[in-house]
């Protein structure tokens, strides 16, 4: 058979990540393909040598990228360029064989003409490990029956070659209606590249789409890419994101991708290096943003190519193993995958400065000015000398005098504040390129200081202006030590933002509360506020509490130490500074205390009290706490968390207003058997006297007056045999309450433990009390998998599962072996495991805390192995920090005393390791 060649690739073949016969040689094709169509073939036998050759070329060229890719990491473009060669190949070919031997058309007509059109992403010549393969089958007139076939034996031997081919088949009469009415396919359209076949057609497709389509609607394509823009970024968030979207995301390549777009449709460039020329960024620009696109794209390449799939989020699982790809290693106290995603996070920033740059001077040109009445009506701000109004941004009004005085680069954010505007991004660009003039002469000056706490206390929403230093980099310089935390993450599932990220969203929730927006969510935190505090010393404790993160030492114990040196640098006198010191060292013992500790314990709060030592402080600490832990992620704060720190305030509080001896058990017995006795007043007198001489003392002090009359209700004639169990919603803490009363025997609390796990239930808090007369009193509060309280519907299940547990129909150990598993996407955090003994936090237990990764058979795990040992639980505190856990147990020996013995406590400790790794190894498996 005598036949044509395939066309070739242009001659101009771009720098490969290797040799281009290695990604494809088309030779070696060629040879084999001629070989095989030698022989006398069926259609479909040419098919499958067609297929069965570029499935080996595609494969070897695959591996040749991958392996060349692995070696340099960072060579995003040429692997981008080697993915795109080869699928130009192998559309190519395909093309030939479908037109040269399967459909061949010696004489064809004048509608019997195909062009073959790379667009879209693949078109740009931009390709990922398996990104789509979008084409446009371009003919003269309506579809021929020559076209139709060979369109559809194309398109069968791309899908058996496992590509995702998107495509379309129309004429440019097609094109230019459907492009009209559609931005989507317009931009496709915008990048559309000739690939083979006639290339003439594909000529005059190029000519129509500027002169018909294009020309002349530059401000609706702009301010239809704008508006895409802005919902993309409200569906994915803000631009730390701990699991972003590298391709759609805030700071990602679909941002970089708009401004090309934009850059094409409007100024018709080939490459975003004229946009230096064009004036739109300088030289210094123009290298951030290819040095961020080539990142993001290698990212996105290690992200295809380690999943085997065409992933853009990087999950957790998927950080560490791209981290290790691009060649992180862990230094300095922090894991590769930390420092990974810092340089991620500062480019994505870096994406997010180019494009608001680049937009704003579009907007400028191209977006449609405001409704003439609108713009009458609405007030224009009155702007201080230096400054002017360009497009309802704030702008400087010459930069010679701005730059004349260094403390203009703060002044600029504060007029922002005072007017309400945002700043032009030509007045961002100003103050980002000038930031040598921050030093420490200007960071010391007293007007300095003046505007920064301004910034902070005077307008009322200073989270804008600290997010906007910040991304621009002034407040890194004004404060040198905070640079080091910028875009900084914490690998693990509790914190939701960047370290910088998490302190603005603290200052966020701070000035919420001043402006009296979550009284009804946190009534204790605007009471205090309302009473006044010092609020340059609260605002700036809350600015350095984590300012030591990603150290190797303890950052409370670190960061007190820098703000020790930072605070006077910003003015304040040496008992502000005191304070703010303190507050940054103590910044996690008010959440410790009460999430780890049982408050219901009076030394509990006598020892904090100790800590904080006066009310001032109290107040402090406990807004700091509150803004902290809501700074966390959006669902950190709940109701539980609430309760706890209003309980430990309002009980701290009242013992340093009225003397730490009032802090005692017998005052608490006395109070709870008054409170129960009025909750029962309908009781007879001999059936109170029985129930509240019926508890020992820690009975009373450990449980809510609700909780007592449920117990009493329980334990009323009761059986000896009988098993009652009492399951309530707890709204005031988004928990359920689940008590039990039976007859007391060894294991009942790992029992109930194992039976709430195999539920789903996360176990919050535990209380296990004795009767005088021999029955058990245990009350869990536990919330299902989402941190809820149980729905109503679920709780027969509940109670079924736990009666046949307690009766022995379910053995909790066997049952748990297949649900007790870590998720993949979390098995990537280390949590090293600490374990401690604390002999002086409570009067009569010791307390056991063990520190450690949380899985969902854990706390039965340790309860069963204390249980095993003969140690008696009394009560267990369960806090829970994304994977990390800290289970704490109220505990006693068989012989009701404390375990002061050292020895013991190795023992003891030694075992419970031991629970955990096997219960580690089980999870694995």
């Amino acid at each position: 058979m005598s036949l044509t060649e395939p066309q070739e690739a242009p001659a101009d073949t771009p720098d490969l990540i290797c040799p281009t016969e290695a990604v494809f040689d088309r030779d070696r094709v060629m040879a084999r393909l001629r070989q095989a169509f030698d022989r006398d073939l069926t259609d479909a036998e040419t098919r499958a040598e067609t297929v069965s050759a570029l499935r080996d070329a595609q494969t070897s060229g695959r591996e040749a990228i991958a392996r060349a890719f692995a070696e340099n990491p960072f060579a995003a473009r040429p692997m981008t360029r080697a993915y795109t060669y080869l699928t130009d190949e192998l559309v190519r070919t395909v093309l030939w064989v479908a037109t040269e031997v399967l459909h061949r058309r010696p004489n064809p007509t004048s509608g019997e003409h195909l062009s073959v059109i790379a667009v879209g992403g693949y078109g740009r010549g931009e390709m990922a490990p398996f990104s789509d393969v979008d084409l446009l089958f371009l003919t003269p007139y309506k579809m021929t029956p020559w076209a139709e076939s060979v369109i559809e034996t194309m398109l069968y031997m791309l899908w058996d070659l496992k590509l995702k081919v998107g495509h379309a088949s129309r004429t440019i009469k097609e094109c230019l209606r459907l492009g009209g009415e559609d931005f989507t396919i317009r931009t496709a359209l915008l990048e559309q590249r000739y690939l083979a076949g006639d290339k003439e057609l594909a000529e005059k497709l190029g000519r129509k789409l500027r002169e018909e389509l294009f020309a002349g609607s530059e401000r609706a394509f702009v301010e239809a890419k704008l508006a895409e823009r802005e919902t993309r970024h409200k569906k994915h968030g803000q631009r730390y994101v701990v699991e972003p979207n590298v391709k759609e995301g805030k700071g990602g390549l679909r941002d970089l991708q708009s401004l090309y777009w934009i850059a094409k449709y409007v100024h018709g460039v080939k490459d975003t290096a004229e946009l230096v020329r064009l004036g739109v960024f300088t030289a210094e620009e123009y290298e951030n943003f290819v040095s961020a696109e080539s990142f993001l794209w290698a990212v996105r390449g290690h992200l295809h190519l380690l999943s085997g799939r065409p992933t853009e989020q990087l999950t957790f699982d998927m950080q560490v193993q791209v981290a290790e790809a691009m060649g992180y290693e862990d230094a300095t106290g922090r894991r590769g995958v930390e420092i990974f995603m810092q340089a991620f996070f500062l480019h994505a920033t870096e994406v997010g400065d180019l494009t608001r740059i680049f937009l704003t001077k579009m907007e400028a040109d191209h977006v449609k000015a405001d409704p003439l009445l609108e713009r009458i009506f609405r007030r224009r701000p009155r702007t201080r000398e230096g400054y002017k109004v360009v497009h309802n941004r704030l702008a400087i009004s010459d930069d010679t005098a701005f730059l004349s005085d260094k403390l203009n680069l703060l002044r600029v954010f504060e007029e922002g504040l005072r007017t309400g505007m945002l700043i032009h991004p030509d007045a961002m660009r100003l103050v980002k390129a000038n930031l040598d003039l921050i030093d420490d002469d200007m960071r010391t000056s007293p007007e300095a200081r003046r505007i920064f706490f301004d910034l902070l206390l005077k307008h009322g929403n200073p989270e804008r202006a600290l997010r906007r230093m910040n991304e621009l980099g002034v407040l890194g310089a004004f404060i040198p030590e905070f640079e080091f935390i910028v875009a900084m993450m914490q690998f693990n599932m509790y914190h939701s933002y960047t370290v910088d990220e998490h302190i603005i969203q603290c200052v966020t929730t701070l000035s919420q509360i001043e402006r009296g927006e979550l009284e009804e969510d946190l009534p204790v935190a605007s009471s205090i506020l309302k009473e006044g505090v010092n609020r340059k010393v609260l605002y700036t404790a809350l600015l350095l509490h984590d300012i030591a993160k990603g150290r190797p030492e303890d950052h409370s114990i670190l960061g007190a130490q820098m703000a020790r040196k930072i605070a006077p640098r910003l003015g304040l006198n040496k008992a502000d500074t005191d304070t703010v010191e303190w507050l940054v060292r103590y910044h996690l013992l008010m959440s410790d205390m009460a999430q780890k500790r049982d408050i219901a314990d009076p030394r509990t709060v006598r020892e904090f009290a100790k800590a904080v030592r006066e009310v001032k402080r109290l107040d402090l600490l406990c807004v700091l706490t509150v803004c902290d832990i809501r700074g966390v992620g959006p669902d950190t704060w709940n109701n539980w968390k609430a309760v706890l720190i209003r309980a430990l305030y309002r009980q701290t509080r009242k013992a340093l207003e009225t003397g730490l001896e009032d802090l005692n058990r017998e005052n608490r017995g006395a109070e709870a058997k008054r409170a129960l006795r009025e909750a029962l007043s309908d009781w007879p007198r001999k059936d109170l006297q029985a129930e509240t001489a019926r508890h020992y003392d820690p009975y009373w002090q450990g449980l809510h007056v609700t909780a007592h009359a449920t117990f009493a209700g329980m334990l009323r004639d009761i059986k000896e045999d009988e098993i009652r169990i009492d399951l309530h919603p707890d709204e005031d803490r988004d928990a359920t309450r689940a008590c039990f009363v039976m007859a007391d025997h060894p294991g009942i609390f790992t029992r109930l433990a194992g039976a709430l796990a195999l539920v789903g239930a996360n176990v919050v808090d535990a209380r296990s009390y004795t009767t005088k007369d021999g029955f058990v009193t245990d009350a869990y509060w536990i919330q299902d998998a989402d941190g809820n309280p149980y729905d109503a519907s679920r709780l027969p299940r509940l109670r079924r599962m736990i009666e046949r547990t307690l009766m022995g129909e379910v053995v909790a150990r066997d049952a748990l072996k297949d649900r007790d598993k870590v998720k993949k996407r979390e098995r990537a955090f280390r949590v090293p495991t600490h374990i401690t003994f604390d002999n002086e936090g409570s009067e009569i237990y010791t307390i056991i805390e063990v520190d450690t990764r949380d899985r969902p058979g854990l706390l039965y795990d340790l309860a069963r192995t204390l249980a095993a040992s003969n140690v008696y639980i009394a009560n267990a505190v369960i806090a829970t920090y994304g994977e990390q856990v800290v289970d704490t147990f109220y505990v006693k020996d068989m012989f009701g005393l404390k375990y002061h013995s050292e020895s013991k406590q190795r023992t003891l400790e030694k075992k419970l390791l031991q629970a955990i790794d096997e219960g580690v190894e089980r999870a694995r498996e």
